[in-house]
Order: structure tokens, then C-alpha cells, then sequence
């Protein structure tokens, strides 16, 4: 190992001293990256068109924030009332169905996705998925 100190380290370390600067903490920026790296978005109680407003401002503000796994929780449909109206699919009408229908034909958002399938039992399974995003 060298003992000599090059004349720019010591330039470089006395003007961190004069300056009077901090060095950054690693540990704590490691913590708050950990943090961001899934959200989850409830979508129980919402209207499609809610739904799909909701979700797609959600991964947009998600992307942009470099978070990487979405978990979206739409329910299971069972308590939807689509059944009675005529001029609803009974499938696209559920937000389990539709909101992965309307983010497949939003060129826009699925340059954003890397991949969409369907969440662990301990996310809520059949009631929600997961979007994972690319990276920036």
C-alpha cells in the first residue's frame, strides 16, 4: 500500500474540512430505497372508470418514483352487481377482469410494465394482482 498522499487528496480533503461537509449516511438511504419498492392500491368500492383513472395515475406516479412491484387489489367480483345489467360483460364489468384488459391496450402504461400476474395468497390471491414496472 502506497503511504504517500497525492497533493490532490490533500487539496480534496481539506476542502471537505473548510467546507464543513457531511459525509452521506449509506445505511439510511439503503432503508428508504427498501421501502419504495412496492406499493399497493385498493381498488374495492371504485367504478371502472374510477378504477382505471386511479390505477393508471398510480403506476405512472409509481414509475417515476423507480418503485419496482405494484400490488393491486381489485376483489374478487362476488359482490358486483353487473350480473343485472344487460349491457355489461359479466367479466369486463369486474375490475378483476378489466383493469388487466385496459392496461394491455394502453400502449402508454405497458412501456412502463415488465410483466402483470396474478398475487400470492398473502397479497390476496385471486382478489388482486401484481404489476411489476421496468426500471427507469
Amino acid at each position: 500500500m502506497n503511504s504517500k498522499i497525492s497533493e490532490k487528496d490533500k487539496k480534496t480533503w481539506e476542502e471537505f474540512l473548510y467546507k464543513n461537509q457531511k459525509l452521506p449516511n449509506k445505511d439510511i438511504e439503503q432503508i428508504e430505497t427498501q421501502v419504495k419498492k412496492t406499493r399497493t392500491l385498493d381498488l374495492h368500492g371504485k367504478s371502472l372508470e374510477e378504477a382505471n383513472q386511479t390505477v393508471e395515475n398510480f403506476i405512472k406516479k409509481s414509475f417515476k418514483d423507480r418503485v419496482r412491484k405494484l400490488i393491486i387489489v381489485t376483489g374478487k367480483g362476488l359482490h358486483s352487481k353487473n350480473d343485472k345489467d344487460p349491457y355489461v360483460s359479466k367479466d369486463l364489468g369486474i375490475l378483476k377482469y378489466s383493469i388487466p384488459d385496459f392496461l394491455s391496450k394502453n400502449s402508454d402504461l405497458m412501456k412502463m410494465i415488465s410483466n402483470i400476474s396474478e398475487a400470492s395468497i398473502k397479497d390476496g390471491g385471486s382478489g388482486a394482482f401484481y404489476i411489476f414496472l421496468k426500471k427507469k
